[in-house]
């Protein structure tokens, strides 16, 4: 909210309508309307800290360790200092806290930007402009990348008030209008000045954060400012999405809640056995305080087994994740080969939630035009009259004869030209429409050179078609269009447009020809158009028919052109009703289209266009790939059904896998396989094996009714048995209520992909959205979770990024739950041995340091740098993603397996260093330190740093023991114990996993072999590679080139010995265990995968291979 606009949002009631005066400030202030001072940034300097914490603190791990440090200030119940769980709690919130400020502070700098926004009132409409203007559409800062151009243009009325600033100070027009929304897409509201009420829609107003071009001047009167702008309602807080793993890690952590629970209820009823019969036995030498009995000793060793086993309870579980994926989100944003140099646009990661779940897709939904196409139209064929026209010759069609043709405008066929020289009535009508019905801007820097504006390349397209065979659009002005019709000058009378919509899909305007004749030219769907034919058209529509499904088996884009002439008294009571709805402030749209509806009927076909818009490079490649990584795609568009077919059957063959049958479900269809159903019980279908390869293929007319709900199930079942579903002339609503259909019903996950308007529900309904910022505009990009400039780019996105992200996460959680349980249980073997009076068997900078610092770094390095095969093999074999889509990577199964993996740890851990040491003495006679023994079986190296003369000198208090660890380090049995244990813990892990390997190989253990090994040459000069953890090659081009990662060369070669393919990092429980080199020779061919992951079982079976 705002500091200034702190009125607005204290209304107690909601308002429905707005009102400004012009030049009556008294006025408009009365109504308490926010300025347009904004305040995005969540915290000042004074509320940052409280309310930071009061949200970290409603995360249930941060409560839980904020209970935790209650606890242990009550004396009786605590055997551990303070800091063993103030550290890490502070650590924790540090971190979070620091990138928290982080966001904010970037706000802050945005709004500082744009201060001096805040001097105006209030978002403007339109008084007075020197000429049309272009407006790049709204949005966020990175907006300049828009190609969509909008056109603006102010009223007639207000339009005559110039620059003359008398006139705009005497202006007292009133303004009413809908109350702040989010919507950019329209306006609704109305001007009174003079006695008379004027119409404002979208076109009549300029939103906050456009960009103006072809003016250099423009006068406005402010509606909203601030908070209330278009802009800003649209930066409201999007809809959470949440993955498969965030969903099962909460389930998890409840489990460990209750497992916590559940040990420290065992440890309080041994502690209540041990006091009842042993306990008195001590009473000589240890006197019991009053008022002490077994069941409140055993009250207090509960809470107290609670402090000693938080470590169970990850604390820094969602940290170490957020920082994951914010490292795996750089790469995607460093991934050079996902730019496209053309306009400059890097593939973005708008979301930091959500990497690990491009690793699981399943279902892919796409638009087409924009997204699979190039959404570059050119004009390619034609039915005029029931004559077809576009036949492909050798030479092209000279325009020589016109002196306003685009030189760059080609066609072939020489048949039309001659037509329209014999100035033949329906071809002259054909082009005239398309020089008039549309919403181009002109431009004409220089005398006969034009540049068309479009709001859509189609338009584009149709109005340059026009302009080539002698019907040259030059200008407009809001009332009036001139054309040059075969040389001659001509303005047509402007006197409505019935603007195209999504629900409409068609547009019409209607006209007065210099000889006042009147007339309506509309354009659409053929099937929309169809309907509003006057019956004797019937014959010349059979034969437009034919050729459309023509265009449309070439894959061409297809539109049905119609006319009408009209009657002089009937439009003028047409035009009186018109105006009265365009000026109603209430159900404007209905009315509006109600008598649409009304006027666009009886029209008379004149034929049809055909445009053609090529396939983006890499379209075959990427689904093919997909493909074969078992992702089934989609394509949802509102093209005709002819076009979508043959762009899929031949363009994509692949994708169709060449399918030898196409599927057209009516309802009939749907209503005989309803009855194999099970009824609306059912709460998922699973996929179903077919003989023979199909595809389905529907209309949006029939599949508004597959998609009720009595049949909705069938027709999932069915298009999923088909290799390839298409949706065709579909509406937005419909993208967006498949998606949701197959969410419902399927245990998959979604991604769809768009670049216009009309894909923003879609794309907000799936698992994952993707934008193609392309022709459309960046609306889908807006509202998209991540996005680049080329459809080519999804292969990367899924099967590199995706699949790594995946990967290196359910290893991750792996290897967090499996430190975390083995450091607790041991605590719990030990409970057994102290007569349950929670005692710990480490030191206390140990337990506070362990999940912070000695086991911290190693897991975060291996998920963010770990690869299992490089960028290349990831390509060559797709099948490694299908893995990820049946969840064998992490799933409560294998968090389980993790957990007896951890207890098995746990029992070699202590009952060995407990064996050895039990009822033994040193050289010296001394006992040795059992506890000692055990974390330095766990991380002796970092015990003996932290336990030296030195760092006691620093610190005295925080060592006890001073002396124990190199007392316990001259001792043989020590390390031989050490070493016992770790084989015992390893070995059988190691084993574990080369048997799976030898009879049970995975996709992963298949392709590894088939990479190339690097060599050793100690004699050769080096350059060494100075990773920690693994790194296969490619991330160079990640990293700028990798070469801030190189190191100078060493006089001699390292002194480890090579163990198989170069392998760096540790890996305590995999089959490449232990150290390896680090680097290799210069002129060596370079490893593709240096697979040094984790690898503590097996995850993935794969019967198939």
């Amino acid at each position: 909210m705002s500091f200034f606009g702190l009125d607005c949002v204290r209304k107690k009631e909601r308002e429905l309508e707005r009102k400004l005066r012009a030049n009556d400030r008294e006025y408009n202030l009365s109504f308490k309307y926010a300025t347009n001072a904004i305040k995005t940034s969540k915290y000042n300097l004074f509320t940052f800290l409280p309310l930071n914490l009061f949200e970290q603190f409603q995360r249930i791990a941060n409560a839980y360790f904020l209970f935790l440090l209650v606890l242990q200030v009550i004396p009786q119940i605590s055997s551990l200092s303070w800091f063993t769980t103030v550290v890490p709690l502070i650590l924790v919130l540090s971190v979070t806290a620091a990138k928290d400020a982080t966001d904010d502070i970037v706000s802050t700098f945005q709004e500082i930007r744009k201060a001096g926004w805040v001097s105006l009132l209030f978002m403007p409409f339109l008084l007075s402009i020197r000429q049309h203007v272009f407006i790049r559409s709204v949005g966020l800062s990175f907006l300049p990348r828009e190609t969509n151009l909008k056109v603006r243009q102010s009223l007639p009325v207000t339009g005559d008030l110039g620059d003359d600033i008398e006139k705009l100070a005497d202006f007292n027009g009133e303004v009413r209008c809908e109350p702040p929304n989010n919507r950019l897409d329209r306006f609704t509201g109305t001007l009174t000045y003079a006695g008379q009420k004027y119409s404002l829609d979208n076109e009549k107003i300029l939103l906050r954060g456009c960009t103006l071009r072809n003016t250099e001047w423009c006068f406005g009167l402010v509606l909203f400012g601030g908070p209330e702008t278009k802009l800003m309602q649209n930066c409201g807080k999007s809809t959470f999405k949440r993955t498969r793993i965030d969903r099962l890690m909460n389930v998890l952590v409840l489990c460990i809640f209750g497992f916590l629970g559940f040990m420290c209820s065992i440890l309080a009823i041994g502690n209540w056995i041990w006091e009842m019969n042993e306990g008195s036995q001590f009473m000589v030498f240890l006197p019991r305080q009053d008022g002490n009995n077994a069941a409140f000793s055993a009250f207090l060793t509960f809470w107290s087994y609670v402090i000693i086993l938080n470590t169970v309870v990850p604390i820094s579980l969602y940290v170490s994740v957020e920082i994951i994926r914010l490292g795996n989100s750089f790469y995607i944003e460093w991934d050079r080969k996902m730019y496209y140099a053309r306009s400059d646009t890097p593939a973005e990661a708008r979301t930091t939630t959500l990497n690990e779940e491009l690793g699981q897709i399943k279902y892919i939904f796409s638009d087409k035009t924009g997204t699979l196409t190039q959404n570059i139209m050119t004009f390619n064929k034609c039915s005029i009259n029931g004559k077809s026209y576009g036949k492909i010759q050798e030479e092209t069609v000279d325009f020589s004869f016109n002196p306003l043709a685009d030189p760059r405008f080609l066609f072939h066929d020489h048949a039309l030209v001659e037509d329209v020289k014999l100035e033949n009535s329906e071809v002259h009508t054909f082009f005239r429409l398309l020089a008039l019905c549309h919403t181009v801007m002109a431009e004409e820097k220089k005398e006969g050179e034009l540049f068309y504006q479009a709001q859509s390349p189609d338009e584009g397209a149709l109005v340059t078609a026009a302009r080539n065979f002698g019907f040259v659009f030059r200008s407009r002005t809001p009332d009036s269009v001139s054309i040059v019709e075969m040389g001659k000058q001509r303005t047509y009378e402007l006197l409505a447009i019935l603007d195209f919509n999504n629900v409409r899909k068609r547009m019409s305007v209607i006209v007065r020809s210099p000889e006042g004749k009147l007339s309506l030219y509309c354009k659409g769907a053929d099937t929309i158009i169809y309907e509003r034919l006057h019956q004797s058209c019937s014959k010349l529509m059979d034969v437009t028919t034919e050729h459309l499904n023509e265009f449309a088996g070439e894959g061409l884009r297809t539109l049905a052109l119609a006319y009408k002439d009209l009657d002089e008294e009937y439009f003028s009571e047409w035009k009186q009703r018109h105006h009265e709805a365009s000026t109603s402030l209430d159900d404007r749209e209905a009315k509006l289209d109600q008598l649409y509806e009304e006027i666009e009927k009886d029209l008379l076909l004149l034929g049809a266009t055909a445009i053609e818009d090529k396939l983006q490079d890499g379209v075959p490649q990427t689904i093919e790939l997909l493909s074969k990584a078992d992702i089934k795609i989609w394509v949802l568009t509102g093209d005709k059904q002819g076009v979508r077919l043959q762009i899929s059957a031949l363009h994509i063959a692949v994708f169709l896998y060449q399918f030898s049958k196409v599927i057209q479900e009516l309802l009939h269809d749907l209503m005989l396989l309803q009855k194999k159903t099970l009824g609306n019980s059912v709460k998922a279908i699973t996929d179903e094996v077919v003989n023979g390869e199909y595809g389905l293929v529907i209309s949006g007319h029939s599949l508004a009714y597959a998609l009720e709900h009595s049949v909705e199930l069938e027709f999932l079942r069915t298009a999923c048995m088909c290799k390839a579903v298409i949706c065709c002339r579909v509406t937005p609503l419909q993208k967006a209520q498949v998606v949701e259909l197959v969410k419902k019903y399927k245990q998959a996950v979604t991604l769809a992909i768009g670049d216009g308007a009309n894909d923003v529900s879609m794309i907000k309904a799936a698992h994952i959205g993707v934008g193609i910022s392309g022709q459309e505009g960046m609306q889908a990009v807006l509202s998209s979770d991540y996005s680049f400039a080329q459809f080519r780019f999804l292969q990367n996105l899924l099967l590199v990024h995706g699949r790594w992200s995946y990967l290196r996460m359910c290893k991750f959680l792996r290897y967090f739950f499996y430190k975390n349980f083995t450091f607790t249980f041991i605590h719990f073997w030990y409970a057994f041995f102290c007569g349950f009076s929670a005692q710990t068997v480490y030191d206390e900078w140990f337990i506070t340091l362990y999940n912070l610092m000695y086991t911290a770094l190693p897991v975060l390095g291996m998920s963010l740098f770990d690869q299992d095969v490089s960028y290349k093999y990831s390509f060559q074999h797709p099948q490694l993603y299908i893995p990820g889509q049946l969840n064998l990577y992490f799933s409560k199964k294998a968090f389980f397996k993790c957990a007896l993996h951890s207890c098995y740890s746990s029992l070699v851990l202590f009952f060995i260093p407990y064996a050895a040491m039990q009822d033994t003495v040193r050289d010296d006679g001394t006992t040795s330190s059992m506890d000692n023994l055990v974390f330095l079986t766990i991380y002796f190296v970092v015990t003996f740093t932290m336990y030296s003369n030195g760092m006691f000198l620093v610190l005295p208090r925080a060592f006890p023991f001073i002396g124990t660890a190199r007392n316990s380090l001259n001792q043989p049995n020590v390390w031989l114990t050490i070493l016992l244990t770790s084989a015992l813990c390893v070995l059988p892990v190691v084993t574990y996993r080369f048997l799976l390997i030898q009879l049970c190989p995975t996709i992963n253990d298949k392709v590894r072999p088939l990479q190339p090994l690097s060599t050793f040459r100690s004699k050769a000069t080096s350059r060494r590679s100075g990773y920690a953890f693994s790194h296969a090659q490619g991330y160079g081009d990640l990293v700028t080139s990798g070469r801030f990662l190189r190191r100078s060369a060493l006089a001699r070669p390292s002194g480890f010995t090579q163990t198989g393919r170069a392998t760096t990092g540790f890996s305590p429980m995999g089959r490449s265990a232990g150290y390896s080199p680090t680097g290799r020779p210069q002129n060596t061919k370079a490893p593709d995968v240096e697979g040094t992951s984790l690898q503590m079982y097996r995850t993935i079976r794969d019967p198939t291979l």
